[in-house]
Order: C-alpha cells, then sequence, then structure tokens
C-alpha cells in the first residue's frame, strides 16, 4: 500500500523525495527544468491574447470574432479571386486562339488540358467513363475511332451542337429501323448482318447467305456506310470493317 511522509534526502541521487511511496518505491522531487516552465508559460499567455485578438471560441449561435476580425472564409474568399483573375487571362487566350495557335503555345496547351480534363470529368465522364473507354452505346474515345472525325476541330463542333440534340446545326445520324419499318425481311436482315460481319473478318453465322446479304448491303447500306464498309464521317456513319463496334459486332447485335 501507498505511505505519505516527509520528504527526506534520497542517497543514491542526491535529490529529496516528494513523501510519496508506493510498494517501496518513492518518487523523487525533481522539478521542472526552468526553460520548459518559460515557454509553457508563454504559451499560456500567447493563448489568452489570442483568444482576445482572433476567432477562438464557439457560441450558440457563432463565436467570437475577436478584436482583429479576421475571417478564414473571407482570407479563403480572396485567394479565390486572385487565382481567377490570374487565370482569366490564360481563359481569355484560348477563347481568342485558333486550335493550332494553342497547340503551338505550351502554356495555353497546358491551361486547355487541364480545364478541358475537369470539364470532361463534369459532363463527359458520366456517359463515356471516367478514362473515356465508353460503354455500349457511347464510343470509346480511347481508340482512335471517330464516327464525326477526330481533328479537333471536328470534336469541338460535335461538342458545340450535339449529335441528335435541339440546335439547327446538330449532328444527325439515324440508322433506319429496316426491319421495323418493313424494309427488309428476318431473312435479309440475317444475311445482311453475316456480311457485315465479314468485314470486319469475323467468321458469319453457320449457312447463312453471305452472297445475298452483300447484295442486300449494296442496296441498302452502301449509301451510308460506302461501298467496302468504310464509313462516312459526313454523315456519322461507323466504319464496319475496323472490329469497333458501338453496340457489338455479334450477329444478333
Amino acid at each position: 500500500m501507498a505511505h505519505d511522509h516527509e520528504g527526506r534526502l534520497d542517497t543514491v541521487t542526491g535529490v529529496r523525495t516528494t513523501g510519496h511511496e508506493w510498494d517501496g518505491i518513492e518518487e523523487l522531487n525533481n522539478p521542472l527544468p526552468r526553460w520548459w516552465l518559460y515557454l509553457f508559460y508563454i504559451c499560456i499567455v500567447w493563448a489568452m491574447i489570442y483568444w482576445v485578438l482572433m476567432p477562438a471560441w464557439p457560441l450558440v449561435n457563432g463565436f467570437t470574432p475577436g478584436l482583429l476580425g479576421y475571417s478564414q472564409r473571407e482570407q479563403g474568399m480572396i485567394a479565390y479571386q486572385e487565382v481567377m483573375t490570374a487565370r482569366a487571362a490564360d481563359a481569355k487566350g484560348l477563347a481568342d486562339s485558333s486550335f493550332a495557335e494553342i497547340e503551338a503555345n505550351p502554356t495555353l496547351l497546358a491551361f486547355a488540358l487541364a480545364q478541358g480534363k475537369a470539364a470532361f470529368g463534369d459532363n463527359c465522364a458520366p456517359c463515356h467513363g471516367q478514362g473515356a473507354t465508353g460503354s455500349v452505346g457511347f464510343p470509346n474515345l480511347q481508340d482512335d475511332d471517330w464516327l464525326w472525325g477526330g481533328t479537333v476541330a471536328d470534336l469541338a463542333h460535335t461538342i458545340t451542337v450535339g449529335v441528335r440534340s435541339t440546335s439547327p446545326d446538330t449532328r444527325v445520324s439515324d440508322m433506319p429501323a429496316f426491319g421495323k419499318d418493313g424494309l427488309l425481311t428476318p431473312v435479309q436482315i440475317n444475311a445482311v448482318a453475316a456480311f457485315v460481319r465479314t468485314l470486319s473478318g469475323q467468321e458469319p453465322a453457320p449457312g447463312a447467305d453471305v452472297a445475298a446479304g452483300k447484295q442486300v448491303f449494296a442496296d441498302n447500306c452502301a449509301a451510308c456506310h460506302g461501298p467496302d464498309g468504310k464509313g462516312n464521317p459526313e454523315v456519322g456513319a461507323p466504319n464496319l470493317t475496323d472490329g469497333i463496334w458501338l453496340y457489338g459486332g455479334s450477329t444478333a447485335t
């Protein structure tokens, strides 16, 4: 058990004890270093000054504003405005420059790429994916296979007017409903599907009449996709020979 008695002089260390003892172990009365005490007192004084000058204590409906009226929110808004002002010159440069001028200017190009990445994440990624690899019905933007052309001007125009949008200059690409509208019979549809698979080096379905499908293609599909099936960017007709499919390349799809 513990005992309290008056401090004695410890013969080993030459330091008096505090008078506290536990199971034969006594506590030495070693005072804290003066430098540590002074630093501790300075911190207390500094804290009291800070409480008076700066926002510090939470209240029911706010906080103590401090005599200096300092606001981190206000400083953050000032810093934000400074950044936006600095970026305004670059933004004006983007608006006033041609694509060739932007690509030739490393500063403008870096700014454009950074802004474009942010805009893509906010507006395009939900459909095309964060990595732009697309999904069924939404083109993969990494494969260099373009429905409407892949130049910067082509892409900018597509983004500006959209596809089948309300813009009078929108891109319009309508695949006819050959079966639903009775333009082709089921036999003809199966035949032309088999032929289209051969355009990209795939095997047609067993027993498919590829020769008949080739004729159906020439009569109904070549006007948009071209006689060789390589597509036409002017009307957004896909290239059917490259093995890249928007909705899938199986016979059923």
